[in-house]
């Protein structure tokens, strides 16, 4: 499990900017480096990861998953989206280069920690989480 225990202050103040009235969501994006080939050339992988991180921080998917790979030469590889009732979870598997990029919106507060840990568990690989309030005016 990797310790993601540096991003508690970026994660802290972006719940307490969620609470405020003027943030009407959040967005945990989350580079992960050094991932298994293997795990993000699977699309079986990507698609038993989607709903794993959807339950982690208890939201609920909205319709199919959809799930495709494309792009050209080192840019070909799997892309997975789903809508949550809250919004939605993307992610972009690079397995040429071992990374993988997740992003989780929502207008529900949500841990991002626990979603960079659930990837961590099925890409590999160590996590950067920038947690972003959504919708606040300065």
């Amino acid at each position: 499990m990797t310790d993601l225990s540096q991003y508690a202050d970026p994660l802290d103040q972006a719940r307490e900017q969620h609470r405020e009235p003027r943030a009407w969501g959040m967005l945990a994006a989350i580079d992960l480096h050094g991932c298994h080939r293997s795990q993000l050339e699977d699309p079986e992988q990507l698609r038993a990861f989607v709903p794993a991180l959807v339950s982690a921080i208890g939201m609920r998917a909205h319709g199919p998953l959809r799930l495709e790979r494309f792009g050209d030469g080192d840019l070909e590889g799997w892309s997975a989206m789903q809508f949550i009732e809250t919004s939605s979870v993307t992610v972009h598997a690079d397995e040429v280069s071992g990374r993988c990029f997740v992003d989780v919106f929502s207008c529900r507060m949500f841990d991002g920690e626990t979603a960079a840990q659930v990837a961590v568990q099925y890409f590999g690989g160590t996590a950067t989480v920038r947690v972003l309030p959504r919708g606040a005016r300065p």
